[in-house]
This record gives structure tokens, C-alpha cells and sequence, in this order.
């Protein structure tokens, strides 16, 4: 049985692939960067019976179900088909009699948690952030117990407890009357929010619509895997509010972000992209940012210098962060990210054109590799 990790506890693990043991190979993913690269059709079998029991042991289904009568779900990129009976990706859709039954995430019951976070809070965008002078004033931080990917390197694998129990929950009404006179934002995250997509934007047009002295921001922080039609919605709740979305870009390998994420990043780069021609129409306060985990010994510097060239290629101040690895989950066995990595990935996010990079969670930094 593959076992899950809160606390870090180094060892070495050993590729599957090429027989390579190293601290910078995670035991229970027990496969090299160089053979997700190099040979994918060789190892991501492997990786893909990884992902199958780390959802397994929280009654997830090991993939996106594909049933030919299934009841279709559009809500995010995996685009379920969902047989009888039986739950989508992300646990919160089922298939009853032939449609599509919400277990959660629509403007009548959110699967979430939340909690109040004095600004400047430590938010991916807190270092362009416009509350990030706001003293004595809060955001209102939205857990949502729920994920439309499979990360096994997770830094909040415990929000699929809150799926699986499906609980607790709120409606739209109740979340937004916790906002008050002290809340200057809004931030979704989770999980991620892009399975509860109606939830949260129900919420945020609730909020706005209630008598202010202050103005409301709405943020998003996600993993970019909604549908287009929901992200047009987002986009401007977020434009017209002066807040910002925060994607995750977590690879730029194709191979390697279904290696890691059991899920391809397709419709996140084309979700990113288009976001990225709207930041021309607000830079300040940035209304598109990115950032990356430095996972150890699998998104190095190529990883990096990709992306980067990407997000350049739309505007080159698009902020961009690089963000210190915590081991957790299933990569429960890795070193923090060491100093001589988060250098190299900057260096390579400058060269590709890139003006707004940071390293963030510093004090994550180590000399272990």
C-alpha cells in the first residue's frame, strides 16, 4: 500500500525506468525525470496505477470516467462521462438515473471551508498584491474541498477528506454574508475551485451586490482546468473588481504534468493564454500572475525556462513566482527545494524574458541536494 506523508522523511527511492536511485526520486511516484522525458510510454503505465490508489484510498475514481452513455459533465478539462451509479473526477458529480447529479459546488451548497486571513496575508500574489499595504483589514480565504486534478506532491491533500465526506458545506448566501466592512478580498483556492466554479462565482456576485463603504476584490487562486465559458465569468469578476487570478503552472512537459498531476495541461496553458491578451487591459494591480512549486528532482530548470518563455511570449510582466517546495503526500520523502535550484530556475525565467520573478516561501530553502 503506497502511504501519504505530512511531515518530511528523506530517503532515497529508486527508478522503475532506468534501475537510478536518488534523494531527488520520490519512493512511492519511483520514477526519474530524465525517463518521464525520455521514455513516457514506458513508465507512465506505472504512474498512472500510482495516481489510481492515491485516489482510491479517499473513494475518488482513478481517472476521469469515459463511459460511452455516461452523463457528461463540462464543468472543467476532464470532461467526465459518468457511468451509472458511479462519481466524476473530482467526487462531487454522480451519474442518477441517466443525468448529472450535483453532490456539490453549485450556488445552493459549497463543499468548503474558510477563515479569515489578516493582510497582508502570505497569498501567491501577496508581493504585487494591491491589499498588500491593507493593515487592519482581512481576506476572506475559501477552501474548496475539492480538486479537478491529482497532484501527487499536493500541499493541501487533505481537501479530499472534505470531499469525501461532503462536508461541510454552505450555500452561496451563507459564505457571502461573511464578508463585512473589514473584508477587503476574496480569495478562492483549495482543492481548487474550478470543480465548485458555480458556488464561488455565485458567492462573489452576492458579495459585490451587498451596500460597502470599501471595495471587494475577487481572487482567484487555481490550477486554470475550468471550462472556457466558467473562466469568462471569473475573468471578469476578477477584472471588474481589481483582483487577480493565480494560476499554477506546474510543468511545461506535457508528460510530465500527467506524471504528476494525472492530468494533461492543455486546456490550462489555452485558459492561461487567453488571460494573458486581458492583462494588456490591467497590469496594475496584475490581473493574470503564475507560479510553479519547485518540486525537487522533477520541475527543474527546463521546466521553468519553458514556462517562462510562454508567459513572456504573452506579456513579459506578467509576475511570475517560483515557489519553495514543502514535501507532502505522495512526494512525502523529498528534500525541501535547495538554494542552487531555486537560483538556477530564476536565472532561467529571466533569460526567457520574463521582468516580475520572485522566489517565494524562502525560508523553505535547503542545502540538501
Amino acid at each position: 500500500m503506497i502511504r501519504y506523508l505530512s511531515a518530511p522523511r528523506l530517503k532515497e527511492g529508486t527508478c522503475q525506468g532506468c534501475g537510478k536511485s536518488s534523494l531527488l526520486i520520490a519512493a512511492n511516484v519511483a520514477v526519474c525525470l530524465d525517463c518521464i522525458r525520455q521514455q513516457p510510454e514506458r513508465v507512465l503505465p506505472h504512474l498512472k496505477a500510482v495516481h489510481g490508489e492515491a485516489r482510491r484510498q479517499f473513494g475518488l475514481p482513478a481517472e476521469p470516467p469515459q463511459a460511452a452513455e455516461g452523463a457528461p459533465c463540462t464543468f472543467c478539462a476532464n470532461e467526465c462521462r459518468i457511468p451509472e451509479g458511479e462519481l466524476g473526477y473530482c467526487g462531487l458529480r454522480s451519474n442518477r438515473g441517466g443525468k448529472l447529479l450535483h453532490l456539490g459546488g453549485t450556488a445552493a451548497k459549497g463543499i468548503l471551508e474558510w477563515y479569515y486571513d489578516p493582510l497582508p496575508t502570505n497569498c501567491v500574489a501577496e508581493w504585487v498584491c494591491a491589499e498588500r499595504e491593507s493593515r487592519g483589514f482581512k481576506n476572506l480565504a475559501v477552501f474548496y474541498g475539492a480538486c479537478s486534478f491529482d497532484c501527487l506532491f499536493c500541499q493541501n491533500w487533505h481537501y479530499r477528506t472534505l470531499a469525501r465526506r461532503l462536508a461541510p458545506a454552505m450555500s452561496a448566501q451563507e459564505l457571502a454574508d461573511c464578508v463585512d466592512e473589514r473584508t477587503a478580498c476574496i480569495c478562492y483556492f483549495g482543492g481548487d475551485p474550478s470543480p465548485q466554479m458555480p458556488h464561488a462565482i455565485a458567492t462573489a456576485r452576492l458579495a459585490l451586490r451587498q451596500r460597502r463603504a470599501r471595495p471587494l476584490r475577487i481572487c482567484w487562486e487555481t490550477n486554470g482546468s475550468m471550462s472556457p465559458s466558467i473562466l469568462r465569468q471569473a475573468a471578469a469578476l476578477a477584472m471588474d473588481s481589481g483582483g487577480t487570478i493565480k494560476f499554477d503552472l506546474k510543468a511545461w512537459d506535457e508528460n510530465l504534468y500527467l506524471a504528476l498531476c494525472g492530468v494533461s495541461n492543455k486546456r490550462t496553458l489555452e485558459n492561461f493564454a487567453w488571460l494573458g491578451e486581458l492583462f494588456r487591459q490591467r497590469r496594475e494591480p496584475p490581473f493574470l500572475t503564475a507560479s510553479t512549486l519547485l518540486v525537487p528532482g522533477y520541475v527543474d530548470a527546463r521546466e521553468v525556462g519553458q514556462i517562462a518563455r510562454f508567459i513572456a511570449s504573452l506579456d513579459p510582466t506578467i509576475p511570475y513566482s517560483l515557489l519553495a517546495f514543502y514535501p507532502h503526500f505522495f512526494m512525502g520523502d523529498l528534500p525541501t527545494t535547495s538554494r542552487r535550484h531555486a537560483s538556477e530556475c530564476l536565472e532561467a525565467a529571466k533569460a526567457a524574458g520574463l521582468v516580475n520573478v520572485k522566489i517565494g516561501n524562502l525560508h523553505l530553502l535547503s542545502d540538501l541536494y
